[in-house]
Order: structure tokens, then C-alpha cells, then sequence
């Protein structure tokens, strides 16, 4: 199998070459320009290894990672138990980026493992509102433990420190790609 740079974290342009002495940096260096490439690399890579090590962890309850960010997603709406304050199937679609199509397979699969329920929407006879059910909610509590648990697997070294700087430098980046406006297509 051939790797890429984003598959391959055994090398990146800072680590020594093959038979280099432990410690000795790779004498060319990362190109000019290229450490926004190098940073998105590594973290994609961060990305994949949590998500693979999540969903995994998930796995014997029956939870897939998209079923985890949707019941997430729902938690987080104050009184989201209750049908006047439910999200709407079609705001949920909204918020987790994903077709409302792909929202209604998710919700089917949690409404199946008894983890929401639907409800009609008083304001609005079309429109279907998502309510957390007891069991949905247990599911958020353990969900939450397994997300930290691989969070502290994958960040347990790094200092709290440099936490907070990456924290910051994310959201900073995150921000202003959101005030840019809307990606081109």
C-alpha cells in the first residue's frame, strides 16, 4: 500500500530521515508555505484517529459516530424532551451539515433503538420535531464519557499550555474562515 503524508505520520518534513540520529531534524525542512498544508495534514490525521478510536468505543452500545453528533446536537436544546421545545427534523439536518435525507436515516436508526421519538409539530402539521427519550439521554451521558476518555488517550501529554494555544489558534482560524463567508464551490 502506498501512503500519503496525511496517512503516514511516521514521517512529516520535521521528523529526521530513515538512519538519522533520534532528535536530528530533517535537514530540508518543510517547504516555504507549506505549514498551513503541514498543520491540515496533522490534523486530519488527529481527526481520523479519534473519530476510528470513538466509533469503536461506541461500537458495543450500538452508536455509530453520526448517531453520537446528532443525539449530541439534539442535548444540547434546552428542553429538547418536551414537543414544543424539540428541534425540528429539518433544523437538525441543518446543524450537523448533512442532506435532510441523511438527517431522517439518522433519526431513524435512533428512533428505532428507542433513543428519540418523533413528534408532530403543533406550529407546524408538516414538520416533525425530534424528542430525546430517558434512554437517548443515558445514551448522550455515556457518549460524553467515551469522547473524553479518547480525548485524554490522544491529548493526555500535551501540556495544558499548548491545550489552550492550539484551542485558540483553532478558533481563531475558525472564525475568520466563518466571517469570510461561504465557501466557492
Amino acid at each position: 500500500m502506498t501512503t500519503t503524508p496525511t496517512d503516514d505520520p511516521a514521517h512529516s518534513s520535521s521528523d529526521p530521515l530513515p538512519g538519522s540520529p533520534a532528535g536530528a531534524p530533517s535537514p530540508a525542512g518543510p517547504p516555504a508555505g507549506a505549514g498551513a498544508a503541514e498543520l491540515a495534514d496533522a490534523m486530519t490525521r488527529a481527526i481520523k484517529r479519534i473519530r476510528r478510536q470513538t466509533g469503536w468505543r461506541l461500537e458495543p452500545y450500538g452508536i455509530t459516530p453520526g448517531q453520537a453528533r446528532a443525539l449530541r446536537t439534539l442535548a444540547h436544546v434546552p428542553g429538547c424532551e418536551t414537543p414544543d421545545h424539540a428541534m425540528r427534523l429539518s433544523d437538525l439536518a441543518e446543524k450537523l451539515h448533512i442532506a435532510p435525507r441523511s438527517a431522517t436515516t439518522v433519526v431513524d436508526a435512533l428512533e428505532e433503538a428507542g433513543l428519540v421519538e418523533r413528534s408532530p409539530d403543533p406550529a407546524d402539521r408538516r414538520a416533525v420535531r425530534i424528542l430525546l427519550t430517558e434512554a437517548g439521554r443515558a445514551a448522550v451521558e455515556r457518549i460524553g464519557q467515551v469522547r473524553d476518555e479518547v480525548a485524554q488517550e490522544y491529548f493526555g501529554e500535551v501540556s495544558p499550555a499548548d491545550e489552550e494555544v492550539l484551542l485558540r489558534v483553532l478558533r481563531s482560524a475558525e472564525a475568520r474562515f466563518l466571517a469570510a463567508g461561504p465557501p466557492r464551490r
